[in-house]
C-alpha cells in the first residue's frame, strides 16, 4: 500500500507513561527550547507522567531560528523513542503516539509539520526539501497508524499482533528519523549529538 495514501483514524485517548528528554541544566520550561550546539548538553530522561514535565506549546510561526530549535528538540524526542522503544511500548502503542506528537502535547513532535512547512524557504534546495518532507510525513502517518492499530488488533478480525504492529511502527519511526536528518541538512540545522542517550530502566 502506498504510504502516501495510508489513512489513519485518530481518537482521543488518555496519555500513558512514556519518556521525554529535557535539559537537566534548565528549568522545566526549557523543554521547548534547545542550545545551538551539542557542546555541554546534559540530558536526563523523565516519565511524561511526571508533573514536572511541561506540555509543549502549540507552534506559532515566528522566527526561523525558533522553528529550527523546535525541530532540533523533535529529533531528540524521536531519538529517545528509538533508544527506549521496548520500555516505552511496554504499556501499549499509545506511548508511541505520545512521542510522535499525535496523542497528547508532551512531545516536541507536536505540530511538527507546521514547523517544517514554515521553514521551507530556509532550505538549500526547496524541491529536495519538499520531497524529504513528504517522505517524512508519510512515515509519520504509517507509524501512527501501526501504533494505533496495535491497541485494538486483539479485538478485531484483522491479522497481526500488537507486537508485530509495534515492530512495524518501530521500522517506520526509524525511516522517519532518517528523513529528519535529510531535512536538518537542508536547513543547516545541527543535530544535537550525545555519546549515548540515557536509557530508562524498566521497573
Amino acid at each position: 500500500q502506498d504510504r502516501r495514501t495510508f489513512l489513519v483514524q485518530k481518537i482521543v485517548t488518555p496519555s500513558i507513561t512514556a519518556t521525554s528528554i529535557v535539559f537537566a541544566s534548565q528549568p522545566p520550561a526549557a523543554h521547548a527550547s534547545s542550545p545551538s550546539s551539542a557542546e555541554g548538553v546534559q540530558l536526563q530522561v523523565q516519565l511524561l507522567m511526571d508533573r514536572n514535565v511541561p506540555d509543549v506549546s502549540p507552534f506559532i510561526k515566528g522566527s526561523a531560528e525558533e522553528a529550527k530549535k523546535r525541530f532540533q528538540l523533535a529529533m531528540l524526542d524521536i531519538d529517545s523513542l528509538l533508544v527506549n522503544f521496548d520500555v516505552i511500548t511496554k504499556s501499549g502503542g499509545d506511548n508511541v503516539r505520545l512521542y510522535l506528537g499525535t496523542q497528547g502535547v508532551k512531545s516536541n513532535m507536536f505540530g511538527v509539520m507546521k514547523v517544517l512547512k514554515s521553514l521551507k524557504e530556509e532550505a538549500d534546495d526547496i524541491v529536495e526539501y519538499s520531497e524529504a518532507m513528504d517522505e517524512f510525513e508519510a512515515y509519520l502517518f504509517q507509524a501512527e497508524g501501526a501504533a494505533y492499530q496495535s491497541m485494538f488488533i486483539e479485538h478485531s478480525s484483522a491479522k497481526g499482533t500488537p507486537e508485530s504492529l509495534l515492530k512495524t511502527a518501530r521500522g517506520d519511526v526509524t525511516s522517519m528519523r532518517k528523513f529528519m536528518s535529510v531535512l536538518a541538512k537542508q536547513l543547516n540545522v545541527e543535530e544535537l549529538k550525545v555519546d549515548s542517550l540515557p536509557m530508562v530502566v524498566a521497573g
